[in-house]
């Protein structure tokens, strides 16, 4: 049964996705939707969509069962509640919404519809860090303990097109970039139990430096360089640092400690990158071998494995049940920089599965030719 999937926001990550969703196994992008209905034609023909129209249009049509929204943070819990409430499956980009008791509503009311409802990111599926998930399962570097992850920047907007909203309540750098650190860290060790963080703001508005807006000015309205301690339900302790503020760093991307050996991981931005081992008997880093899986830029397979979830009756990996839990967290360190107070976190996400081979293939993935 081919599955109709409809795109809602076609600005700079809908390429990606397209490229995902328009050539995979079961699936067919009926239309795209945008409020800017000439960027959504762009987009339609660019990779062979055949209707572009608005979301309302969109959210409306019978032959779009399951919904990718691609909008702004800003605008995720409105267009995510109206896809649900019209019966449509939902796959969101991070954050599920820009509030953690949003995200909440969403959930109870995928619930109360009896529809699958997941969220970005997707890239702990990717083959780097189910190589990394694959190696701690192995019990390589022996029981993990701690973890250290840097997000290092000077910030978006000397690349971004428009790039005010990533430094406006629902974004910065770490409701922007966390998700893929938190999520990562989720998947590894299971659910957060408390945070503690601090954060600051170095400039108060920052110049756009390319594109048609080059030159404007855009104000700072969250913390641009923000620290968070995670104690994990399983006892594992991680650093998080995530700053738009700093020019030049050479910290280490994410390491895994255990008791045995140190782990160190790709960036939990994309799919596929070296998971390198050393312990005591070994004198250098060793290479990993890598599981199989997808590399590349293979964002959509977290809505493609929903799809797959669903028909089968069970949870999605990239579920909205694990996206709330990672606002949870990230709104708990923020309550935390205010507060100075530690905060707790109840929700208590499963750790997702790890994909099997025969759910890659299902997923469009071949070893002749890795998505």
């Amino acid at each position: 049964m081919t599955t109709g999937i409809g795109i809602i926001g076609c600005g700079t990550i809908s390429s990606a996705y397209l490229r995902t969703l328009a050539r995979a196994p079961g699936v067919r992008v009926s239309a795209v939707a945008d409020l800017d209905l000439a960027r959504a034609r762009a987009q339609a023909e660019a990779f062979g969509i055949a209707d572009a129209v608005g979301p309302a249009a969109l959210i409306a049509r019978e032959d779009v069962d399951l919904i990718v929204d691609l909008t702004i943070p800003a605008a995720h819990y409105e267009v995510n509640r109206l896809a649900l409430e019209a019966g449509k499956a939902v796959y969101s980009e991070k954050p599920l919404s820009a509030s953690a008791a949003e995200a909440r509503a969403l959930l109870v009311l995928a619930r109360e519809r009896g529809l699958a409802l997941g969220g970005a990111p997707d890239t702990f599926l990717g083959a780097g860090l189910q190589t990394a998930r694959a190696a701690l399962d192995e019990g390589v570097i022996g029981r993990p303990f701690a973890a250290v992850a840097h997000m290092v920047t000077r910030g978006p907007e000397s690349w971004h097109p428009d790039p005010g909203f990533l430094f406006q309540p629902g974004a910065g750098p770490l409701l922007d970039m966390g998700p893929y650190y938190v999520t990562t860290m989720v998947s590894l060790f299971g659910p957060v139990a408390s945070v503690i963080a601090d954060g600051s703001r170095t400039w108060p508005a920052r110049t756009i430096g390319s594109g048609p807006l080059a030159g404007q000015s855009v104000p700072v309205a969250v913390d641009s360089h923000v620290t968070v301690l995670l104690r994990f339900v399983s006892g594992a302790v991680a650093t998080l640092l995530t700053t738009f503020d700093v020019s030049a760093s050479d910290l280490p991307r994410f390491e895994v400690f255990g008791e045995e050996g140190t782990l160190s991981l790709p960036d939990p931005n994309v799919f596929a990158g070296p998971v390198r081992l050393r312990n005591e008997r070994d004198a250098p880093w060793r290479e990993v071998p890598q599981v199989p899986g997808f590399g590349g830029n293979a964002r959509g397979i977290g809505a493609l494995e929903l799809r797959l979830a669903a028909a089968a009756g069970r949870p999605p990996r990239a579920s909205g049940e694990l996206a709330s839990h990672v606002l949870d967290v990230l709104e708990g360190a923020l309550t935390a920089v205010r507060s100075g107070q530690r905060v707790a976190i109840d929700s208590r996400p499963p750790r997702p599965a790890a994909l099997t081979t025969e759910e890659l293939q299902a997923l469009g993935w071949t070893p002749e030719v890795p998505a």
